[in-house]
């Protein structure tokens, strides 16, 4: 059983541009989690709208966990990073950077910047899948969430 606020279902954005991630990514959280509703979208800028709940994303739930890429178009995950962890009513909420980056200066940003886990996605499959494993099994199973507060940002 989740030990997040509500019990309900946690609600996970994922913020990637590369769809065939996206479908993998879906597919195996799915296969190890069944009490999460993974949303997702393409950029930075998408994920700032979702989170505001503005244009197509009005209905929108509150974000429990972002798992965010780097390397994103119209605005880089850093810069989204930076805007959630600088407004009272986004900073609370975890965010994993799940990157395909292995430079040294994006870790050091990416935590300057106040993410609370930074991850480099594998090359291979099977160690993606252990991965993603070990994320459910903490992120879903054990971690403890604060309550959503779905105030406005960027």
């Amino acid at each position: 059983m989740p030990s997040h606020v509500t019990g309900s279902p946690l609600e996970v954005l994922l913020v990637e541009d590369n769809r065939a991630d996206r479908h993998i990514i879906r597919q195996l959280l799915s296969e190890y989690d069944s009490n999460h509703h993974l949303n997702e979208v393409e950029d930075g800028e998408e994920a700032l709208d979702f989170l505001n709940r503005r244009g197509k994303f009005l209905e929108a739930p509150p974000a429990d966990l972002i798992f965010l890429d780097l390397n994103l178009p119209r605005m880089g995950g850093l810069e989204v990073l930076r805007q959630l962890k600088a407004h009272p009513g986004f900073q609370m909420i975890p965010v994993v950077v799940l990157t395909s980056s292995r430079s040294p200066s994006d870790v050091k940003a990416a935590y300057q910047a106040g993410a609370n886990l930074y991850l480099r996605k594998p090359i291979d499959l099977e160690h993606l899948q252990e991965l993603l494993r070990g994320l459910s099994e903490i992120w879903f199973r054990h971690a403890v969430f604060p309550k959503a507060q779905g105030t406005s940002v960027g």
